[in-house]
């Protein structure tokens, strides 16, 4: 006989991966794996059981954040359907907007480029004129 109560709880792995953090299971497990996900202030494995109502503390990258879960699901839906099962922290929300408006303000400048055709010649008659 099966039961149809929800589950008591869900792998880490699987539930990033549903709840749209990561592309793939994998991708979830490696950043378990290298320390970026903490779960209720403590570091984890990729098979531990999260249950509703664990925060999680998930580094992407240079972006940072803190999440309640609010539901389990180990299938991975819709963008607007995956938002549901978790809910960020004001404090969270608020330090990812000052990062982004500081990124802003410094400004990212493009990787260096080839010198075209006009640059090339310039560079060419610099050099002979030595």
């Amino acid at each position: 006989m099966h039961d149809l109560r929800e589950p008591a709880g869900l792998r880490v792995d699987v539930w990033l991966w549903a709840a749209r953090f990561f592309k793939t299971r994998s991708l979830a497990r490696q950043a378990i794996d290298g320390g970026r996900i903490d779960v209720n202030g403590a570091g984890c494995k990729p098979a531990k059981l999260l249950r509703v109502g664990d925060r999680l503390k998930i580094g992407r990258g240079e972006e940072r954040l803190e999440v309640d879960v609010l539901a389990l699901s180990d299938k991975r839906g819709p963008a607007n359907v995956a938002q549901t099962l978790y809910d960020e922290t004001e404090a969270s929300r608020a330090t990812r907007e000052a990062m982004r408006e500081q990124r802003q303000l410094v400004g990212t400048h493009g990787p260096a480029r080839r010198p075209d055709k006009h640059a090339r010649n310039q560079l060419r008659r610099m050099k002979d004129a030595r």
